[in-house]
């Protein structure tokens, strides 16, 4: 890691300049319920929970493209993605991802996966994640923080409908890098042992 004090200015300097465009955006919402709305904008809404501190950079909406590959598909196929993290004051975070294939031009060509769950710290630093899939498929995640701006997490435990696919456990590392969003996903499933499924980079677009 990098001690240069000059690589550390351009980076404030770097995050100013995209937070130009980001800061007065956040996910819609309703914002006449009787209880705090769900907020992807550090700047509105209730204040983050402290124990989600360790979480922070997460915060806010994310787009951009990725890849996923596995030795059961034709691809590896390219795709486009929207993450949401949210919170609403309390200690965990709203997470949303929804997918789209796209060509070799980069036309959308159908929806594709989608996810939603929760972020859940705890005061050890341990972090639990629930995932609930389109497909039919449940997770749970136990994990930890890399660094302040990584997340690395592994299935404990999955649980999936009769008609959902085959899938027996699911690794994780999530970063930020240079201001954007990075991560990669390893995956068991349908007899094949953990190996890499997908994979993305996304630019913040809100918060």
């Amino acid at each position: 890691m990098s001690t240069n004090p000059a690589s550390g200015d351009e980076a404030i300097r770097a995050a100013a300049e995209r937070a130009r465009t980001t800061r007065e955006i956040n996910v819609p919402d309703f914002d006449d319920l009787p209880v705090p709305t769900d907020t992807a904008n550090l700047r509105q809404g209730p204040e983050l929970h402290h124990d989600c501190l360790a979480l922070l950079p997460l915060v806010g909406v994310w787009r951009g493209e990725g890849e996923v590959v596995y030795p059961t598909i034709d691809g590896p196929y390219r795709f486009g993605q929207q993450l949401v993290f949210a919170h609403d004051g309390r200690a965990f975070l709203r997470y949303e991802s929804r997918a789209w294939l796209l060509d070799a031009d980069g036309v959308v060509i159908r929806p594709a996966a989608r996810e939603t769950g929760f972020w859940r710290p705890k005061e050890d630093d341990t972090i639990e994640l629930v995932v609930a899939h389109a497909t039919g498929v449940v997770e749970i995640y136990y994990g930890s923080p890399r660094s302040q701006t990584s997340w690395e997490l592994s299935t404990d435990a999955v649980a999936r409908t009769e008609s959902a696919k085959d899938v027996t456990g699911a690794h994780r590392l999530y970063g930020i890098v240079d201001g954007d969003l990075a991560y990669v996903e390893e995956r068991a499933m349908v007899g094949q042992p953990m190996q890499p499924h997908v994979s993305a980079k996304l630019a913040r677009i809100a918060g």
